[in-house]
């Protein structure tokens, strides 16, 4: 590999991780350009180079954060598809149940909390974290429910994009306002209850 590229790598690297830290500490408000950049230890035009804003850089190095926990568990990175085995009921409650992992996960759950946070209150940056992080990951539970409607699991009538929300949205209130715990049996149950309601008749 370049020399050049080499340091590429390890200030892109040294700015991710300065990004993610100070949004946990001081928060997204609080968080600017020129603060990654001196804790990086790189120059605020070497940002400005790749990202033309904090929001970019806080986003790109959240998906960087999860790429590399994947290849961390033996896992591509590139494959995010919900599996398909067959059992539609195993299969949600086994991606619900990493999704807790990660949500407990503190490298995940400070800055998680501090974009999710920030979203609300600011409808450009909340549309960036729709459209770049959630929507695709809602997109491959629609994919599976699909699947499990060719495959006469799920009626044909179901509109996949509410039904995932039957899981997937009880789950995001409880971590984002503390309302009760969040456990691997509250998730199962949620599928259960879900898929009772989904199944053919």
């Amino acid at each position: 590999m370049p020399v050049e590229k080499r340091r590429s790598e390890k200030s892109r690297r040294a700015i991710y991780d300065a990004a993610l830290a100070l949004v946990t500490e001081v928060g997204y408000p609080r968080t600017t350009i020129e603060g990654i950049a001196a804790r990086a230890g790189v120059g605020k035009q070497t940002i400005y180079r790749w990202w033309s804003s904090k929001a970019d850089v806080l986003l790109e190095a959240f998906l960087d954060l999860g790429a590399r926990t994947a290849r961390a568990a033996g896992q591509d990175p590139d494959d995010h598809a919900v599996p398909d085995t067959g059992d539609l009921a195993a299969d949600l409650k086994a991606v619900l149940r990493s999704t807790v992992d990660e949500l407990r996960d503190p490298r995940f759950e400070a800055p998680s909390r501090a974009l999710a946070a920030e979203g609300l209150v600011d409808p450009a940056l909340g549309r960036l974290i729709v459209a770049k992080l959630l929507e695709p990951s809602l997109q491959l539970y629609v994919d599976r429910l699909r699947a499990a409607q060719r495959a006469g699991q799920v009626r044909p009538d179901i509109d996949p994009r509410i039904a995932l929300e039957l899981f997937v949205s009880p789950l995001a209130q409880r971590w984002l306002q503390h309302t009760a715990p969040f456990s691997y049996e509250y998730t199962d149950t949620l599928v259960d209850y879900a898929l009772y309601g989904l199944a053919p008749r």
